[in-house]
């Protein structure tokens, strides 16, 4: 399909996550491909009212960036134009939809598409753009892998290495001091990280937000561990985990918002009170989105930029590039952000977890 292409602008949104750079690089090495301009607009969409907010993105400018962590445009999750923060002299907050201005900056630019690359925040966005009228591809980032229509997100895989790593590090300490380490990772309302490294660093528990844990149950698979002669434990604590009958814990930031973060320390105070071994807990936090890319996700993010030009070209706007083994496809924007994917319980990673003995808190 011919649509008289000439720019493309690309951006990234949310948090940072392994493989942002090589999406950006294979966005313009395709784009280059067609003889079209790219522009990369800074810190998601703020960069569009801020002055040099705006750079062009060339052969030079993306080279040697598929290994590097990070995105060289910079990100925010908080620049939201569809509700931007607009703080009066007194601190009070109030809200805005800056979401026309959005086209609008664009059109001046004569941008003729928008690559927009995210998670289902930023994914939110690009679909209440389209629906404006832009012409808007989106590529699913996030380390959480919680997008439902994509069957892996770039950065997750990473994550899980890094996770692991810390993991199988923790084993030999926890063994020299006779400790119960509490490990918390990312994820958000989803324990795919948890899981996953979890049962690949041969965790003892591993809790996640789709089952709610018994801390009498997690007690006794500890106690029975010390019993057994095995003086030591790992336990594995996604950052939505809660127990039955309870909640996800938040934590007041400084910026006046709440995240999901606490359950490490909750745990651990909770597996002491109740059996009297000594424990440490440990949140792994941003080191988890840190770094370079593995390469799985170095490969799926070049397939995905490499497939987002595609779809411009062919003039399918309003979708999200999406791994469906073996091959990247399009799927609409509406069901990219139809719902969270979590992980289900006739999961066979679970399945694993308790063959090999892992106790899952139920």
């Amino acid at each position: 399909m011919n649509l008289n292409i000439k720019r493309i602008a690309v951006n990234t949104g949310g948090g940072d996550a392994p493989g942002l750079n090589a999406v950006i690089r294979a966005v313009v090495r395709a784009a280059e491909q067609m003889d079209w301009e790219v522009l990369g607009i800074k810190d998601s969409y703020d960069g569009l009212f801020e002055e040099d907010g705006v750079v062009t993105l060339n052969r030079r400018s993306v080279r040697g960036l598929t290994h590097l962590g990070g995105t060289i445009l910079g990100t925010t999750n908080r620049g939201n134009p569809l509700k931007w923060p607009i703080r009066a002299d007194g601190g009070a907050v109030t809200y805005m939809d800056r979401s026309q201005e959005v086209v609008d900056a664009l059109e001046r630019l004569e941008v003729d598409a928008l690559i927009s690359i995210g998670g289902d925040g930023s994914l939110e966005i690009a679909h209440a753009l389209s629906q404006k009228g832009l012409k808007v591809v989106g590529v699913p980032k996030t380390i959480d892998n919680d997008l439902e229509a994509t069957s892996v997100t770039f950065g997750f895989h990473t994550a899980v290495d890094t996770a692991t790593d810390a993991i199988g590090k923790l084993h030999s300490t926890a063994e020299s001091h006779q400790r119960v380490m509490v490990v918390e990772v990312m994820g958000r309302n989803a324990g795919w990280i948890a899981l996953s490294s979890g049962v690949a660093g041969t965790a003892d528990v591993i809790l996640i937000p789709e089952i709610p844990y018994d801390m009498d149950i997690v007690c006794e698979k500890i106690q029975d561990r010390y019993a057994s002669g095995r003086e030591f434990a790992i336990v594995v604590v996604a950052e939505g985990a809660f127990p039955k009958g309870s909640k996800p814990l938040f934590k007041q930031e400084d910026d006046g918002q709440k995240r999901l973060g606490g359950m490490a320390e909750q745990v651990a105070h909770d597996i002491h009170e109740r059996t009297g071994r000594e424990t440490r807990h440990l949140v792994l936090g941003h080191l988890q989105r840190g770094g370079g890319p593995n390469s799985y996700d170095r490969l799926l993010a070049l397939r995905f930029g490499a497939a987002a030009v595609k779809l411009v070209m062919d003039g399918c706007f309003g979708c999200m590039v999406a791994l469906n083994p073996p091959k990247v496809l399009a799927v609409p924007l509406e069901q990219a952000i139809a719902r969270i994917k979590t992980v289900p319980l006739d999961s066979d990673i679970i399945e694993t977890a308790r063959a090999v003995g892992t106790c899952m808190g139920d």
